[in-house]
């Protein structure tokens, strides 16, 4: 259905079918409000209009349906992955919601290559090598990078670096690397250690020592007792973190296991992750959700949104059986092309782990209970001492960062009593008669921001932030008054003289002296907190900008000019600035280049000094 007026719901019912699918609660702005799927249409969709009693969620829901509308299905399998896709894609008020869902980071080995390396990945799996993980945070990548890099000597350059070098860098000098670019290692040598790197990556540390052994004895009777000694080293190191891996277990499945805890506020799901017999780590979600208790149910949506968008383990362990169990079981190992098992009744180890689970998801609930006990006192002390009504509730800040004027961003982030709000964060880059100013720079994002907001695309704050002193403040202003949006609460934020955390200067329009707030107030710990958080997301956008423009070159945006007369205008005069320094007759004598092509080049090159 499409239009509310011509929704009938008894007319609506009798023609829905029996068959699976998935249907979609609208309200009246038109918007997607909850998704669900159905083994049968009718019985499911029904229920929610023949209900004599429903839970507080359910009958707050149906309070704002104005309308619905159906997806039939050919089987349940399929109802599954579309409402996972539509979940996805409307973020519904009344579905249970993953906050992050951003994706686990790898370790990227690039067998393709000569002399492989091993670095750090997150994102689509397309490269030709081979990926190890997930891993449960990005330090903990970094750590097994570096334990690799000790062991093995693998390099971790990257290949552009690796082609050009004259001699070791410091990494070989440190003995991180064995400096295969200048052939101080052959390519069966390197091979060797990369392939024991792979083992070790696979858990089968036992086999890398037994091959690390052999290679010493061979090279001990070589007399090549410098080598000998160099492997001897490795095992004792491999020795060490065998040691200090003491969680192990016969079984070499990989396994997720999933410990659950709740306030009834708050709900948090702990993901263990067990690979190759080992513990490698855990990540707290929250879910968010609207009224919803149901453990059981939370977790069935858990494991569907978590797991259909990622690769799953061979197992995955939870503490209470769900009602999708053996349909996720089956559509998972379809997708992946191997069996997964989706298991709630265990012992032996896999029960001693689900406990270790459980009391996870218990301590990231009661820390995340303290922090958003310490949010909200931070914001009822915000509250006061702007003399507000009553505490905000959504905090926007903005930052600008450049270098000399250079790839000019402007960040936006926003805050809520949950904390960081990062769906909501945006970048602004800056045009180029704007950039090296930070006041036009700071005047042109808040008119692009709020010009939005007073159109109602985006959610209004109740306090607006700036970082920097009276300049930027009097620039907001002036954006706000011209939007009409005066009345919003700005507040400036300076550095200080001493620019030292707890030094920071708090001015408000139309008062010359700034708010005194003391060091220590929860208010001011709040403003630094989102101010910090602003200059981060500013210097990172404004660093990718800077990379991005440093990577292309002038020559690559004049019309016509294609790969390989780039490259033989750059042969002929060596390097840009040749090119820049020639004249058009001197263009013209390059093969290729005609005097049409070479007149555009010359006033493209120096568009800048006319």
């Amino acid at each position: 259905m499409s239009d509310t007026a011509k929704f009938e719901v008894q007319s609506f019912l009798r023609g829905l079918t029996h068959r699976p699918g998935v249907y979609r609660m609208i309200d009246a702005k038109h918007k997607v409000i909850y998704v669900g799927k159905a083994r049968d249409l009718k019985k499911r969709v029904s229920s929610y209009f023949h209900r004599a009693k429903a839970a507080p969620k359910t009958l707050a829901m149906m309070k704002k349906v104005s309308y619905v509308e159906v997806t039939v299905a050919n089987t349940e399998a399929e109802a599954l992955l579309l409402e996972y896709s539509l979940i996805k894609e409307h973020k519904p008020r009344f579905n249970i919601l993953l906050r992050d869902d951003k994706s686990y980071p790898y370790i990227y080995a690039s067998t393709e290559h000569a002399f492989p390396r091993l670095r750090f990945h997150r994102g689509p799996r397309r490269g030709k090598g081979r990926y190890f993980g997930p891993y449960p945070s990005t330090g903990a990548v970094r750590k097994t990078l570096s334990e690799l890099q000790k062991l093995f000597m693998i390099r971790s350059c990257n290949d552009n670096f690796f082609r050009n070098r004259t001699r070791p860098c410091l990494q070989y000098q440190i003995k991180r690397c064995s400096a295969p670019c200048v052939d101080l290692i052959g390519a069966q040598q390197y091979g060797k250690d990369i392939d024991a790197a792979i083992l070790f990556l696979e858990g089968r540390n036992r086999s890398v020592v037994n091959s690390f052994i052999t290679r010493m004895e061979q090279a001990s009777a070589d007399q090549d007792y410098e080598q000998a000694a160099r492997i001897r080293d490795q095992i004792a190191k491999l020795k060490d973190i065998e040691a200090r891996q003491f969680v192990k277990r016969t079984d070499k499945k990989d396994l997720d296991i999933l410990g659950f805890a709740s306030n009834v506020a708050i709900h948090c799901v702990t993901v263990m992750f067990i690979r190759n017999g080992s513990v490698i780590g855990s990540h707290d979600h929250f879910p968010r959700l609207q009224g919803e208790a149901d453990k059981q149910k939370i977790l069935n949506a858990f494991v569907a949104q978590h797991y259909l968008g990622r690769d799953a383990p061979a197992e995955i362990v939870l503490d209470v059986e769900i009602e999708d169990g053996e349909l996720l079981q089956q559509e998972l190992s379809e997708r992946i092309g191997r069996k997964v098992s989706i298991r709630s009744r265990v012992r032996g180890d896999r029960l001693r782990w689900l406990e270790l689970a459980r009391t996870n998801a218990e301590q990231g609930l009661n820390l995340k209970v303290a922090s958003s006990a310490t949010i909200r006192r931070q914001f009822v002390a915000l509250g006061e001492l702007l003399n507000l009504d009553e505490p905000p509730q959504r905090l926007e800040c903005f930052d600008v960062s450049h270098t000399s004027g250079e790839a000019t961003v402007a960040s936006c982030v926003v805050f809520n009593t949950a904390g960081a709000l990062k769906s909501d964060y945006r970048r602004f880059n800056v045009s180029p008669d704007a950039a090296g100013d930070d006041y036009g720079a700071m005047a042109e994002a808040l008119q692009r921001r709020y010009a939005r907001i007073k159109k109602g695309e985006v959610p209004m704050p109740d306090v607006l932030f700036v970082d920097g002193g009276k300049g930027q403040l009097t620039e907001a202003m002036k954006v706000l008054r011209e939007l009409d949006l005066d009345w919003l609460t700005v507040v400036a934020v300076a550095k200080g003289r001493a620019r030292r955390p707890g030094s920071e200067q708090l001015f408000r329009p139309g008062s010359k002296t700034p708010l005194a707030v003391p060091p220590d107030s929860p208010a001011l710990l709040l403003i630094q907190q989102i101010r910090d958080e602003a200059h981060r997301f500013a210097i990172a956008g404004h660093r990718q900008r800077r990379a991005k423009a440093r990577r292309t070159s002038r020559l690559e945006q004049i019309p016509g000019l294609g790969p390989k007369k780039r490259r033989e205008l750059l042969r002929q005069f060596g390097g840009l600035q040749g090119v820049v320094a020639a004249g058009i007759d001197d263009l013209v004598a390059v093969r290729g280049i005609g005097r049409s092509l070479a007149e555009t080049i010359y006033n493209s090159l120096h568009l800048d000094n006319q």
